[in-house]
């Protein structure tokens, strides 16, 4: 069983382990994995470290916030809709209806690959060697239910971009993600 939550306290409803009849077979799909990202300057963000997991002491720089998003909904067959995982005012990046899914077991029972939250972090799911690397290179951290069974290992939070630098490196994990869930072969660029 994988659990669908990610951002929200208590335990979101289980959703059945069976793929969708529009998934690839795992075997079939991408690896993910394909990040080689800079390291982060500076610290850690701050975070609750728990559920609700949402990053502490920020607020989104407007030029910046806005370009994520702009980009963000620019991704092909990818919908704009209220998170069904997160906290109110979190934004879905839901994966339309009719797009075939190379690994739809990843999201298990919701359209959504993504979501940004208010603040403009976000959390994506993704390769689990992904996901490792965002957290090694500080550009984010682990979800605090990943390795508990039923959720996905690859689950980030990736910190809220404060430069159009810092964006780039979001936008490249984002892309990553979406090309992870569907099997796309998307480029950073091909969302500018």
């Amino acid at each position: 069983m994988i659990v669908a939550g990610a951002c929200s306290g208590g335990d979101p409803a289980p959703t059945a382990t069976e793929p969708s009849e529009r998934a690839t077979p795992a075997a079939e799909a991408p690896a993910g994995g394909t990040l080689e990202l800079p390291v982060r300057e500076g610290p850690r963000r701050q975070t609750t470290g728990s559920v609700p997991h949402v990053q502490l002491n920020t607020e989104p720089v407007p030029a910046v916030d806005a370009e994520l998003r702009r980009r963000a909904f620019q991704l092909p067959g990818v919908e704009n809709l209220a998170s069904d995982r997160s906290l109110p005012g979190a934004r879905g990046l839901a994966l339309s209806a009719g797009l075939d899914l190379a690994r739809a077991d990843v999201i298990a029972g919701s359209s959504e690959f993504a979501h940004i939250h208010p603040d403009g972090s976000l959390h994506v799911w993704l390769a689990v060697d992904s996901a490792i690397e965002v957290s090694d290179k500080k550009w984010g951290e682990l979800h605090p239910w990943v390795e508990r069974d039923g959720f996905w290992d690859g689950v980030v939070m990736v910190y809220t971009p404060e430069t159009l630098a810092e964006l780039e490196v979001t936008i490249e994990i984002l892309v990553d993600a979406y090309n992870f869930v569907t099997g796309a072969s998307l480029e950073p660029t091909d969302i500018s």
